[in-house]
């Protein structure tokens, strides 16, 4: 009975851990910055990135953004920029006893007030506490180890096996939404821990504009796991998506397909999976909507409207609008559901 009350305990923690940039975060925001900052140095309002705008915070410079430490303000050193566009590494958190080693470099090197006592209770109640060894033995790392495996498990089933009927975006349909804001709360000072799990599983961060509703600002997103009759996405069949004309989106729209092992985009042939409005070549119909297929290889003279996905692997996809206008909030647009294409 004990090593299962603390297997549950341990799988809370590991659960929990996955939001630990969640709403005690954003209090972490508030905190007091004891450090002059010298005139001139700001955050950015926004970064335009190929897949949009990313808004920030806090002013926009003037002149170039440098990054360096604060220490070498008065001689920075020169900028080094590293393409890592064409590199394979993984980004996968690991399910086994080295999640509490990342966990406990967290605890670290991150100010205390940047998380809160309850989970700092938890984390100290196995051992770690800032400025003291991790140092579990044998059978503590046995049960870490096996707690570590069963919580990633228990966050993968809340991502892609949602009971939560919020979670749908409209009644009687497949699509995912982010519950609970960006705080993750069911009413306001209660944390929604399902759907804290479900982003930070699935999305790794999470910023206010990624989940504020706000009309052409900012950017909206749909989740796809199943197809149409609720069956997951194989890697070795067709399915399409019919977008209907004028998608709400006042700066584009993207349908990017995603790897349900990785949650990282599904590493192809082609350099990004994806289709987007702003991309050259996409097909429209005489209506105005636009046909996205899915599967591994493309249909006739659809090559430009097509994600290729790899036969034996699940995946996933994102439909995202930035810039979203109000047929999106209202739901007078809808988003239809993704159809196996027989």
């Amino acid at each position: 009975m004990e090593k299962a009350v603390s297997r549950s305990i341990l799988v809370g923690i590991i659960v929990g851990s996955l939001a630990l940039t969640s709403a005690f975060a954003a209090d972490a925001l508030k905190m007091k910055i004891t450090t002059d900052i010298p005139p001139g140095i700001a955050m950015p309002d926004k970064v335009e990135t190929r897949l949009g705008t990313l808004n920030f915070f806090d002013g926009f410079p003037d002149k170039p953004t440098r990054i360096y430490p604060l220490s070498q303000a008065a001689n920075p050193p020169a900028n080094n920029f590293v393409n890592v566009s064409d590199r394979a590494f993984c980004t996968v958190a690991p399910a086994d006893y080295r999640f509490w080693e990342l966990l406990n470099d967290v605890v670290q090197n991150e100010p205390i007030a940047s998380l809160d006592p309850v989970s700092l209770g938890f984390f100290a109640a196995i051992g770690i506490e800032k400025g003291k060894p991790f140092a579990p033995d044998e059978r503590m790392k046995k049960i870490l180890h096996e707690a570590a495996a069963v919580g990633d498990a228990t966050a993968r089933t809340l991502t892609y096996q949602s009971r939560i009927p919020e979670a749908f975006y409209y009644p009687n349909s497949t699509w995912r939404q982010w519950l609970g804001g960006y705080k993750f709360e069911s009413q306001p000072g209660v944390a929604y821990l399902d759907a804290a799990a479900f982003f930070y599983f699935y999305a790794t961060g999470v910023t206010p504009a990624m989940e504020a509703k706000m009309v052409g600002k900012g950017s909206q997103y749909a989740v796809g796991i199943v197809d149409s009759n609720g069956n997951a996405l194989d890697g070795g069949k067709t399915y399409r998506l019919h977008l209907l004309p004028n998608v709400p989106a006042k700066d584009f729209w993207s349908a990017i397909v995603y790897d349900n092992q990785t949650r990282s985009m599904l590493q192809t042939d082609q350099d990004f999976p994806q289709v987007s409005s702003l991309d050259r070549g996409v097909v429209t119909n005489k209506d105005g909507s636009v046909d996205v297929y899915f599967g591994p290889k493309a249909p006739e003279g659809k090559e430009h409207n097509w994600i290729q996905t790899i036969p034996g692997k699940g995946w996933n996809m994102l439909f995202r609008l930035y810039g979203p206008l109000e047929p999106w909030f209202d739901k007078t647009w809808r988003l239809n559901e993704i159809e196996l294409v027989n």
